[in-house]
């Protein structure tokens, strides 16, 4: 499609420097993502949206909608026959946030084994979903010492890889972490992989972590099984229900978040960027915005790696502001857990930090450097 006319575009508000990338296409109106209906984007032309928003016949019948962008790496928020059928043009932003989740569950197991007084290295993790997240984060981990079992049905088809176990064989990992799509159909559905059934095949002290999507684990069955194994902990960044997600799962998970796992600032804007330049492509536009990074931060080593990956980031602050959500009524809790999204703070990725001297230890740099810091 040849640029011309002035396009009507409608944006999700959260979508970081959305505005400054499309100045200059038309009008940009900045809308509130979750509950986005039909006559919000009447006269659109390019609609950008989260995961909050249902992207579905409901939202764009009888609108003039022809180019959707999604800043995510996933999309069971988009009805993709649907727009196939209509000729709606589509672009996500897919390993966009792949090194802000593979960061934060590093961050996150480093907190746990700190607080159990025990390194990382010879620990066994299964790695269930090996893509672009899971593959990163299963690098960083082998990077600490750490024995990645991976679980992949797909993968395991497509190459023939034996590495690629099933699931009831890794469950028995001393930390178990979730990186796969919410699908309910298909050959392997990922919708209550975690249930009742094969959920106390894991030990009695692992560490659980979803940092994939609501669903993925049954929340009830979770909770039940916590309460029955003091010594197991859960790391929850991705709720059931969200915004109204488990108050009990929240107050018992040794780190819970408001879905924050992929958002560093370099990802956010990363996903920006991906759906940009996509829009660019279909409407025959000059790629003409650059996204702008605030200045690296500074880092002090730790004596250890876990401790520098904690001074660049522990995820227990963000889980601090989202439990005191329960302080607050419950007719306000919802709104809570959207506003931590929105106002989240600026976080950099490893490798934007710069070391503060004298720097790491010489014992530390090479993995720190797998990590992607810059020593």
């Amino acid at each position: 499609m040849a640029s011309g006319r002035p396009l009507n575009i409608v944006a999700d508000q959260n979508i970081t420097q959305v505005d400054r990338a499309f100045q200059g296409w038309g009008r940009v109106r900045l809308v509130a993502g979750r509950g986005l209906r039909a006559a919000d984007i009447g006269g659109a032309d390019l609609l950008l949206v989260r995961s909050v928003t249902r992207v579905d016949a409901a939202l764009l019948e009888g609108g003039r909608v022809r180019f959707i962008g999604s800043a995510t790496s996933g999309v069971d928020h988009v009805d993709l026959p649907y727009l196939q059928e209509r000729g709606i043009a589509f672009a996500h932003a897919p390993g966009s946030n792949a090194v802000a989740v593979a960061e934060y569950v590093l961050a996150a197991i480093c907190h746990w084994a700190g607080r159990k007084d025990r390194g990382l290295a010879g620990l066994r993790a299964a790695v269930i979903g090996c893509g672009r997240v899971g593959g990163r984060i299963a690098a960083f981990l082998e990077a600490m010492g750490v024995i990645c079992l991976r679980n992949d049905p797909p993968l395991r088809e497509t190459t023939g890889d034996p590495r690629y176990l099933e699931l009831d064989a890794v469950l028995d990992a001393d930390i178990v972490t979730l990186h796969v799509p919410l699908t309910r159909d298909g050959p392997h559905p990922t919708w209550r992989l975690l249930h009742a059934g094969n959920l106390p095949r894991l030990k009695d002290d692992a560490l659980l972590i979803n940092t994939a999507r609501g669903g993925v684990i049954d929340e009830a069955a979770l909770l039940s099984l916590l309460a029955r194994r003091r010594g197991m902990e859960a790391v929850i960044d991705c709720w059931e229900g969200e915004p109204d997600i488990d108050t009990a799962l929240v107050s018992r998970a040794l780190i819970a978040t408001p879905h924050i796992a992929g958002y560093s600032h370099d990802g956010k804007l990363r996903a920006t960027q991906q759906v940009y330049e996509a829009a660019c492509r279909h409407f025959n536009r000059p790629r003409l915005w650059r996204p702008a990074l605030p200045p690296p931060p500074a880092l002090t080593a730790g004596a250890t790696v876990s401790e520098t990956v904690l001074n660049c980031y522990d995820p227990a602050h963000d889980s601090a502001a989202l439990k005191r959500m329960l302080e607050l009524p419950a007719s306000v809790r919802a709104a809570c857990f959207d506003r931590l999204r929105r106002d989240y703070p600026v976080r950099r990725e490893f490798p934007a930090h710069r070391f503060t001297p004298p720097g790491p230890a010489a014992g530390t740099a090479p993995a720190l450097r797998a990590l992607g810091f810059r020593c």
